[in-house]
Parts: structure tokens; C-alpha cells; sequence
């Protein structure tokens, strides 16, 4: 084994222990320090004040869908776009030329999803 190899694993099982302790104990601490008021109101499923109706289901656009994946699909760009901008200082070239089709892939979608109307609100 290599020089300080048994160190590096019983400091990640002590975090892990502490984690997991540390997790144990906000749960103890919610269980016991949580208000305890039951009511009728408080076992239904949507509290919001509202009361249900007796439909248990209703029609949704499917446009809210469509945005909502949109949404998804550019927010995950963004997420590869932070580090992809700290690495591209101090990486070759070919990283710059991935990010392009990456982007291109992407502005492809967004451009075939407007062309076909998906983006509109009717």
C-alpha cells in the first residue's frame, strides 16, 4: 500500500460517520421539536386552503409540459457551460470546438421546437 493510503480512508470514513450521525440527529431533532396540531384539514393532500374537488383529475396543456422541458434542457446547458468557462483558460483548443457543437446541438433543438410552434402561447 502506499505511504498515507490507510490515512486518506479512515478521514472519508469519519466524515462519512459524522455525515450520517449529523443526518440521524436533524431527524431526532425534527421528530421532537415538530408542532404536533392534527386536524381534519391538515390530512388532506393540497393544503392550501382550498378544499378538493370531487374530480380527481383534470385536463392540463400539454404546452406547460413542452416549456417545462425546454426549461430543463437549458438549464442543464448552463450547468455545462460554468465549468466548460473555468476550464477553457487553461485547456487546448479542442475544447472550445466541443463546446461549439454542444451549443450547435442545442440551438438546433431550440430552432426545430419554434419553427414548429412549440414555443407559442395560444
Amino acid at each position: 500500500m502506499p505511504e498515507g493510503f490507510a490515512d486518506n480512508w479512515t478521514i472519508i470514513a469519519i466524515a462519512c460517520v459524522v455525515g450520517m450521525l449529523s443526518i440521524g440527529g436533524l431527524y431526532v431533532a425534527s421528530y421532537l421539536l415538530a408542532p404536533r396540531r392534527h386536524s381534519k384539514r391538515g390530512r388532506i393532500p393540497y393544503e392550501c386552503g382550498i378544499e378538493a374537488s370531487p374530480f380527481s383529475w383534470s385536463r392540463t396543456n400539454i404546452r406547460y409540459y413542452v416549456f417545462g422541458l425546454a426549461f430543463l434542457i437549458f438549464d442543464v446547458e448552463a450547468v455545462f457551460l460554468f465549468p466548460w468557462a473555468v476550464i477553457f483558460l487553461e485547456a487546448a483548443a479542442a475544447v472550445f470546438y466541443e463546446m461549439l457543437i454542444f451549443l450547435g446541438i442545442l440551438m438546433f433543438g431550440l430552432t426545430y421546437a419554434w419553427r414548429k410552434g412549440a414555443l407559442n402561447w395560444r
